[in-house]
């Protein structure tokens, strides 16, 4: 494959990237409304460790596990946020 090529795909894989981080968010907002209704806590760091922990055992890189771990702090950042929108 050329640079071309590789370009197609990585488009496409964004395209398939986007759709699952959607999902994922409307996922997140669905918690969210059930955390507001039993008044549970947003945050919760036993189930952060957990999605870490996950990942870097599923981890075959290229990405390294601080990679990772970059990745998802940030995208758990944003879904809790999104947790608490109305």
């Amino acid at each position: 494959m050329d640079i071309a090529d590789w370009r197609k795909k990585i488009d496409a894989l964004d395209q398939e990237i986007l759709r699952l981080l959607n999902e994922r968010a409307h996922a997140a907002m669905e918690i969210g409304k059930i955390k507001e209704t039993t008044h549970a806590a947003v945050y919760e760091p036993d189930r952060e460790r957990t999605i870490f922990a996950n990942l870097h055992k599923a981890n075959h890189g290229p990405l390294t596990n601080h990679d990772l771990t970059q990745i998802y702090g940030h995208l758990i950042s944003i879904m809790r946020d999104l947790q608490t929108r109305r």
